[in-house]
């Protein structure tokens, strides 16, 4: 087990509501997931003295500290590369508290992603970026890989050739977190289930992926709240241990476009992510009780249960098959808040807060005695993970 192991708690988690329109400014939604988070906690914003985000929050550490009331910060740190930030910024906090730089640290990630700026459509000013970044996309746009939709249908069409699975296997992840959905009052899509028909009779954005494999575009907000291990133990909360918190970028790494590989039905920086939180929690795929995978898209998720080692390489399909098997009850309980295919995609931070919930045992989808659970962050992309213990 590694030195970081259990030496920091998560004590607090906040979450707006989840929609396709707000109506307040992304700032506002940041402010109020803090509040709540606090709130949750048992604690101030006097007693904050750090923060956490992705690059690609709009809203700076000052501007929440200002908007929430927070005087000072001693530590301050932002995570790159989307959705794959969401399990680094708790690692960036655990490692600020478990090294006494700071003493309570938020993490936090809010925006208007359906009414404002929406990250599934085409966005030409990536590719005129002057820029590392501008220079990779100018490899993939001129030929019409222009959406995050498109980039992973070259992926899923090599993995379903080289593997045999199929858009039905695809579909069964959505299904899943569709039902877990509609029993989740907080969830976009409460109250509506899909069948595998209806996945199959959805329009395709980009073949092979249908409508129904792919995420959600949300408004929200969502904060989680990290003190150390010591201080977790005199809070509101039973405190949910982070036993393992790892990020990793695999070999020919590009931002959602990794086409230079010699394998492309894997995911070779969530492999290392894995390696990482099994050696660091002392853990084993096996033992974890659910698991949150980061579903922004269907076809990854296979690809994840492979490269964490729920199952061999090509043995997805055959996991996700056997009837229940994602289910409460089934085999690996998967994305019991509905994932970001049904409760809303706020970057995977939904995701985690869903984690502490299961430990804590408050989940409207509550998986018995849930002590160790897995958390993954955004998947194409340089990626984090999370094992969180009880």
């Amino acid at each position: 087990m590694s030195g970081l192991s259990g030496k920091a708690s998560i004590v607090g988690i906040g979450a707006t509501d989840f929609s396709k329109d707000s109506g307040r400014s992304e700032l506002r939604l940041a402010a109020e997931a803090v509040n709540l988070a606090l709130a949750d906690a048992g604690l101030t914003p006097a007693e904050v003295d750090g923060l956490v985000s992705f690059t690609m929050d709009t809203n700076t550490e000052t501007a929440v500290a200002r908007a929430v009331g927070i005087p000072e910060l001693k530590f301050f740190s932002r995570i790159h590369y989307g959705g794959g930030a969401a399990c680094a910024t708790i690692q960036q906090a655990a490692l600020a508290v478990s090294s006494g730089v700071a003493d309570v640290v938020v993490a936090y990630r809010a925006f208007n992603e359906r009414s404002g700026h929406r990250f599934g459509q085409v966005d030409s000013g990536l590719v005129n970026q002057v820029n590392s970044s501008g220079a990779d996309y100018a490899f993939s746009y001129p030929h019409g890989l222009s959406t995050p939709a498109g980039s992973v249908a070259m992926m899923a069409r090599r993995y379903m050739h080289q593997y045999g699975a199929t858009s039905e296997d695809f579909g069964r992840i959505a299904v899943a977190d569709r039902k877990h959905a509609a029993t989740n009052p907080n969830a976009f899509f409460y109250g509506k289930p899909i069948t595998l028909e209806d996945h199959q009779n959805s329009r395709f954005i980009a073949e092979p992926l249908h409508l129904l494999d792919c995420c959600q575009e949300s408004d929200g907000g969502i904060a989680i709240v990290v003190v150390s291990a010591e201080r977790a133990k005199d809070l509101k909360q039973k405190p949910v241990s982070i036993a393992a918190a790892a990020q990793g970028s695999g070999k020919d790494q590009y931002t959602m476009m990794s086409y230079y590989r010699d394998d492309l039905a894997c995911i070779p920086e969530m492999e290392l992510v894995g390696n990482q939180l099994w050696d660091q929690s002392g853990l084993r795929p096996d033992d974890m009780d659910m698991a949150v995978l980061y579903d922004h898209f269907t076809p990854y998720v296979l690809m994840q249960l492979e490269d964490l080692g729920f199952c061999k390489r090509g043995e997805a399909k055959d996991f996700v098959r056997e009837p229940g098997a994602l289910e409460i009850g089934g085999k690996l309980p998967l994305n019991t808040h509905g994932g970001q295919l049904g409760e809303a995609y706020i970057h995977g931070m939904n995701g985690i807060a869903e984690g502490v919930r299961q430990i804590r045992g408050t989940s409207v989808n509550q998986v018995a005695g849930a002590q160790q659970v897995l958390v993954t962050a955004g998947t194409g992309v340089p990626t984090s993970g999370l094992v969180l213990t009880a």
